[in-house]
C-alpha cells in the first residue's frame, strides 16, 4: 500500500528534498520512515479519513506522528519546495504552457473556524476560507494562497502572479511571468492592468456593467477543472483543520500530486 501511494519514481525526485532525521541519543523507539509518514499523510489527504483511522496496514505508527511530520515539513517550507520542483520539471520538458495563466477562486466551509477564516458571502456568512489559485493554459496549478472567504479576489490577483516560481525551460533563462492573464469580473481593476502591464503581461479580465460575450469564458473549463482535480482529494472539499499551515500544507502537497500526474503521463 505504501508503494502505491508514494510510487518509487515520486520518491526518488522527493527523498532527498526531506530534512534528515535527528539521531536519538538516549535511546528509545527508532524514527518512523518519512515515506511511511507520507504515505499517511497522502491518505489522509486523498481519502479524508480522521488521523486517527490510519489503517495499520500503511506500517505509519499513529495518526499524530503523521500529523507532526506534516507540521515540521510545513515550518521548514518542503512542500513548497517539491511543489517547485516538480513545476521545475514539467517546465523542462515544455508541459508549462506560458502563452497564458488562469486566474480564479473559490470557497469551502471551515467546520472549526481558525485562522485565515471569515463570514462566507455565498454561504450564509458561515465561517469559510477561500483558495486563489493561477494555473496556466493547461490546467497546471502553479500557485495557491489561502484567506478568509470575504476576501476579494482583486486583492490576491498580484500577489498570485508574483508567487510564481522561476522556472527553468528546455533552453534560455527561467521564466516566471505569462504572457497573458485571464480573469473574470472580479479583477476588474485599473490597477491590476496597469501594474500587470508594467510587469510585461498582457491584462485579459472581463469588465464589469458590460454585455456577455468577451469570449473569456472560453477558459472556464481549465479553471473548474483544477478546481475538480482538487476536490478529488476528499479532506479539501471542506476545510476540517483548525490551523491554518495544516490547510495550507494539504493544499500545496495536492498540488504536487497534480503536478506528479501530469508528469508521470
Amino acid at each position: 500500500m505504501t508503494a502505491a501511494l508514494v510510487p518509487d519514481q515520486l520518491w526518488e525526485i522527493i527523498e532527498f528534498l526531506l530534512p534528515r532525521p535527528m539521531s536519538k541519543q538516549h535511546g528509545g523507539r527508532p524514527c518512523l520512515s518519512d515515506r511511511k509518514c507520507l504515505s499517511g499523510i497522502i491518505f489522509v489527504l486523498r481519502s479524508g479519513a480522521p488521523w486517527r483511522m490510519l489503517p495499520k496496514q500503511l506500517g505509519c505508527g499513529s495518526g499524530m506522528t503523521c500529523w507532526r511530520r506534516l507540521r515540521d515539513w510545513q515550518q521548514a517550507g518542503i512542500w513548497d519546495l517539491m511543489h517547485f520542483v516538480l513545476l521545475n520539471w514539467l517546465s523542462r520538458q515544455s508541459q508549462i504552457d506560458w502563452s497564458c495563466a488562469v486566474i480564479d477562486s473559490c470557497s469551502v466551509r471551515a467546520v472549526f473556524g481558525g485562522p485565515q477564516t471569515g463570514p462566507n458571502p455565498t454561504d450564509r456568512a458561515k465561517p469559510g476560507s477561500k483558495r486563489h489559485l493561477v494555473r496556466d493554459g493547461n490546467g497546471v496549478p502553479l500557485a495557491i494562497r489561502l484567506t478568509g472567504a470575504n476576501c476579494h479576489d482583486s486583492r490576491q490577483a498580484l500577489p498570485l502572479i508574483d508567487a510564481i516560481p522561476p522556472l527553468q525551460g528546455s533552453h534560455g533563462r527561467p521564466r516566471c511571468r505569462p504572457t497573458c492573464v485571464f480573469g473574470d469580473r472580479a479583477y476588474d481593476s485599473e490597477k491590476i492592468r496597469r501594474s500587470l502591464r508594467g510587469r510585461g503581461i498582457v491584462p485579459l479580465l472581463a469588465m464589469r456593467n458590460m454585455q456577455h460575450g468577451s469570449r473569456l469564458g472560453q477558459w472556464r473549463w481549465v479553471v473548474e477543472r483544477t478546481f475538480a482535480w482538487l476536490n478529488q482529494f476528499r479532506r479539501l472539499r471542506m476545510r476540517y483543520e483548525k490551523r491554518a499551515d495544516i490547510h495550507t500544507a494539504f493544499l500545496s502537497l495536492a498540488c504536487v500530486l497534480i503536478c506528479w500526474r501530469r508528469l508521470r503521463h
